[in-house]
């Protein structure tokens, strides 16, 4: 079974949020229709800017803490860097 750190930001320099899931796709789907009506809805965190494939819920949770302890501005750099216009990768998801 593989794993997915993942990051969602909701419009440029707005809210990002970091989560691990085991299936991309039905979590990113979720996060777009408001299901988890607390934080995705209030922030509007719904664009999938980023993500990696772990072969372990272990190793996923290891990089997703990683990810979060990481200040604003690394985080932008991460993603930006393979995703510069910050497209919406939920349509491109392997």
């Amino acid at each position: 079974m593989a794993w997915y750190v993942y990051i969602l930001a909701s419009k440029k320099n707005g809210t990002l949020y970091i989560g691990v899931t085991n299936n991309i796709g039905r979590r990113t789907y979720e996060h777009k229709e408001w299901f988890d009506e607390w934080f995705t809805k209030k922030y509007g965190v719904k664009i999938l800017v980023y993500y990696e494939k772990f072969g372990s819920i272990t190793d996923a949770i290891i990089r997703e803490k990683q990810l979060k302890k990481r200040n604003r501005k690394r985080k932008i750099e991460l993603f930006e860097k393979e995703n510069p216009e910050r497209k919406d990768l939920y349509h491109e998801m392997e």
